[in-house]
This record gives C-alpha cells, sequence and structure tokens, in this order.
C-alpha cells in the first residue's frame, strides 16, 4: 500500500493518505479511551507510543504526536499500523459506533453540494488562482478544503451554498473539524474572542484573515488567510503587530508561530470588488 503524507497545521500534527478509503462519514475524532470501542483502526495506532490524537476523514487519517517522539522513527510505525490495519478486514469504523447512519437525504444534499461546486464556485474561485474541494458534511455544517485566495471568498460561496441548499447551516475551513484541545481553554477563548473583535476587523478590507490553530504551552499557533497569505507584509504583520496583541492578553505565550503556506498565496494583494 502506497501511503502519502501531508503536514498539518503544527509541527505536531500530520495527515496519512493511504490508497483505501478511510471513514466516509468523517471527520470522527477518535479518543484513547474510546477507541477500543469505536475504532479498530484508532486503537492499533493508539498502541504506537507518541501517537496523541486520532481523527479519521473520508480519505485520511490525521495523527497529533507528543514531545517525546520525532516524526522520523514515528511515521514508519505508523505506516505498519495502517497497513497492518487494512490488511487485517477490519473495519475503520465500527458499525454501531456512530448510531445512525446518514440516510439517503443527507446523500442528495451531498450530492447537491458537489454539483454546485463543480459548476458555479470552483469556476469562479479559479479564475481568482484559488480553489476549493468537498471534505465533509455533517449536521448541516459544510466542511471545504480553501487553497491559495479562496478562503477571502467565503461569505460569497456560503451565501451561494445556503441560498441553493437551505439545509447547510454553516460552511466551515475543513482544518475546523480537526480536534484542537487548546482552544478551548481559557487563553485559546480568550485569544480567538482578540482575533474576531479586534484584529480581523481591521485586516477585513483587504480580504485578511487570521485564525487562531491551536494552543500548546507556551505556543500559540495562527494561519493567515484571504489576503495575507502570501503577504509580503505577513511577517511583519504577526510580529509587530498579532503577536504582540496576543502576548499582552496571554503573558504565558512566549511564541506566536505562523503555520500559512504562504507560497500557495496567489492574490496576497486581494481588494473586494
Amino acid at each position: 500500500m502506497f501511503i502519502q503524507t501531508k503536514p498539518g497545521d503544527t509541527a505536531t500534527e500530520l495527515e496519512f493518505f493511504p490508497t483505501e478509503k478511510v471513514h466516509e462519514n468523517g471527520p470522527l475524532a477518535v479518543a484513547r479511551e474510546e477507541a477500543a470501542k469505536i475504532s479498530p483502526l484508532a486503537a492499533r495506532l493508539y498502541e504506537i507510543e507518541g501517537v496523541a490524537a486520532v481523527t479519521l476523514t473520508a480519505d485520511s487519517i490525521v495523527i497529533v504526536k507528543t514531545d517525546v517522539r520525532d516524526w522520523t522513527s514515528l511515521r514508519t510505525e505508523i505506516f505498519s499500523a495502517i497497513v497492518a490495519h487494512f490488511n487485517s478486514g477490519d473495519p475503520a469504523v465500527n458499525d454501531d459506533a456512530e448510531g445512525e447512519e446518514p440516510g439517503e437525504f443527507d446523500a442528495e444534499v451531498i450530492d447537491q453540494i458537489k454539483d454546485l461546486l463543480s459548476t458555479r464556485i470552483v469556476p469562479a474561485v479559479t479564475q481568482s488562482g484559488g480553489d476549493v474541494s468537498f471534505h465533509s458534511y455533517k449536521n448541516g455544517k459544510l466542511f471545504l478544503k480553501f487553497q491559495g485566495p479562496a478562503f477571502s471568498m467565503l461569505t460569497g460561496i456560503q451565501n451561494m451554498l445556503r441560498h441553493y441548499i437551505p439545509e447547510i447551516t454553516a460552511v466551515l475551513d475543513y482544518r475546523e473539524s480537526l480536534p484542537k484541545p487548546g482552544l478551548k481553554t481559557p487563553e485559546g477563548i480568550a485569544i480567538r474572542k482578540l482575533l474576531e473583535e479586534k484584529v480581523n476587523p481591521s485586516i477585513a478590507a483587504h480580504g485578511g484573515r487570521i485564525t487562531l490553530v491551536d494552543l500548546q504551552k507556551d505556543r500559540a499557533y495562527v494561519r493567515l488567510d484571504g489576503g495575507c497569505q502570501g503577504c509580503g507584509m505577513a511577517d511583519v504583520t504577526l510580529k509587530q503587530g498579532v503577536a504582540v496583541e496576543i502576548q499582552n492578553l496571554v503573558p504565558s505565550i512566549t511564541e506566536v508561530l505562523d503555520v500559512t503556506d504562504h507560497a500557495d498565496g496567489t492574490n496576497p494583494y486581494y481588494q473586494p470588488s
């Protein structure tokens, strides 16, 4: 089995893409204490020392590691565990683990979403040098993968999708579906409020947005989207502006790290029409 990998939002996160489908109804975050009951695949992965969290998506497995292991050795053990799982014939998720399976109605909604994406949204987004694709849909929440300046068009994309498909209650970046325990701490909540109420309104005119990805010990990980992605002034904005605001609010934060793929930002100076 050929397995590809992709770096996650932080240095402790790595996404594994096997050639087999993983969990069609994902993303599903499986806690260690529930793995034996819910997911044979996750249970096998948790047997590896250093694996801290496991999330199953439709076509990938997102692993978060602890600081005691490095990816060089850990990656090989995870490869072996994934191959062993698929060779065993066991399901990734037990049939009764999530209760009722998505019905025909959800399948129809997903088909409508994919049709709108391919016929209306993707052609418009690609003209600006970006791209967007379906990730998952669950309980009214639609998770999409955004590339380049596509994220700056989120409001328009959401309005169109909700106009034609009222069952959609929210359109979110797929990374919002992955487990980020640091975001639920008092410090994480305070930083997110700072970004939403003070920072993002000031950069919205340029199509920019800054999101707190995770909080781990004394480090805050942020992602710069839209007009901030690929911008030559992004480093200055972060270090002299955003990082200072965050550290003033939460003095225990010693580093604010940018996990943005700025090389993928093809329209950094986006201006609304």
